[in-house]
């Protein structure tokens, strides 16, 4: 069912921090123009926590209808199953038939918990619907387990993949082992899909990746290149990507009046960030996410230089599609003024 890239797409935003149609438009269609599989509308990179209701359907729909025969997964969970439920019938009656459930947060729910009050009813009440469980308990302080996701598996047909971004090889590997082959793990952490695709005990189909933002298409021949039994090829690619993986999260040391302090930019932020200096339809993430600091900038300035100089046609498509000139964008100051705090 699932293989190769999916792109979780950022929701592209307007300085007052209303949602930008056009912009998405424009992103989906790039998207679709450099061949990915598919595109995740409204997951947590899409800032779901932050959108309103009918923001969040307004954007799934519209995601839906650009995608075509591209495959729409839509992010429709949360901590409240009833709000999940609620969420999902939205998307379904859209058109959308894949759907996201990232593992319940704050409230910590258990491993059963999870399985029994929150997959569970979604799997029951819409059994055309194929349910992706997203497991990321560095963000959300809960875990699906493996033993519990098989059981899903074995009782609901609809129930046949999940996004993995514990960072558990281990938990990877008994992922595989008690959900069997016909079951698609997916990474959910950029610099974990090729090892965990080319790992014999994982064997990984794909990624739904923050990366592909920027490089749909890097990111979908690495991944098909490795279903094609052509590793080397994709290990090669994968090497050129690897800068730009390290920033999907970017920490900085910064001094403040009261001592130094470590300052964690998060998924959106950062991707949010350097799209806007590339000239993409990218815009602020809602608030409580703000702005990177200066120190942040520059890591991120760092890394993109160091892509463009050493695999200019990795963000050529960018170029291209967005009509920008890449030479003058990541170095000259106007394009990243303002985006940082101090700056």
């Amino acid at each position: 069912m699932f293989r190769s890239c999916y792109t979780a797409l950022i929701t592209p935003m307007n300085r007052n921090y209303e949602v930008d149609f056009e912009g998405l438009k424009a992103l989906v269609e790039f998207q679709l123009s450099q061949g990915v599989n598919g595109v995740l509308a409204v997951g947590t990179t899409g800032e779901s926590v932050t959108l309103e209701p009918e923001e969040q359907k307004s954007v799934i729909k519209r995601v839906y209808d650009l995608a075509g025969e591209a495959k729409t997964i839509a992010g429709t969970g949360s901590s409240c199953t009833r709000k999940t439920l609620k969420n999902t019938q939205e998307a379904y009656e859209v058109g959308v038939r894949n759907i996201l459930l990232v593992d319940p947060y704050y409230n910590g729910p258990s491993s059963l918990e999870i399985r029994r009050e929150y997959v569970e009813p979604v799997a029951k009440t819409f059994p055309d619907v194929q349910i992706i469980p997203y497991i990321i308990p560095g963000r959300t302080g809960t875990q699906l387990l493996p033993y519990d996701l098989a059981i899903l598996h074995h009782q609901f047909p609809n129930v046949r993949a999940v996004k993995e971004a514990t960072g558990d090889l281990e938990n990877m590997k008994l992922t595989r082992k008690l959900c069997g082959e016909n079951f698609d793990i997916l990474s959910g952490d950029d610099d974990k899909t090729f090892l965990m695709m080319t790992s014999p005990d994982i064997r990984a189909s794909g990624v739904i990746s923050v990366v592909s933002n920027i490089v749909p298409a890097a990111v979908q021949q690495m991944t098909s290149l490795i279903l094609d039994g052509r590793i080397d090829e994709a290990k090669r690619i994968c090497e050129k990507l690897t800068p730009l993986f390290q920033i999907v999260t970017v920490k900085t040391f910064e001094e403040t009046p009261m001592g130094n302090v470590v300052v964690k930019a998060r998924n959106p932020l950062p991707y949010k960030t350097l799209m806007n200096i590339l000239g993409m339809p990218s815009g602020p993430p809602r608030p409580p996410l703000g702005k990177m600091t200066h120190k942040g900038i520059e890591v991120v300035l760092k890394v993109a230089r160091e892509v463009y100089e050493k695999s200019p046609e990795l963000l050529k498509p960018i170029e291209e599609y967005f009509d920008v000139d890449l030479s003058e964008r990541l170095y000259e100051e106007r394009y990243w003024k303002g985006l940082a705090y101090g700056y």
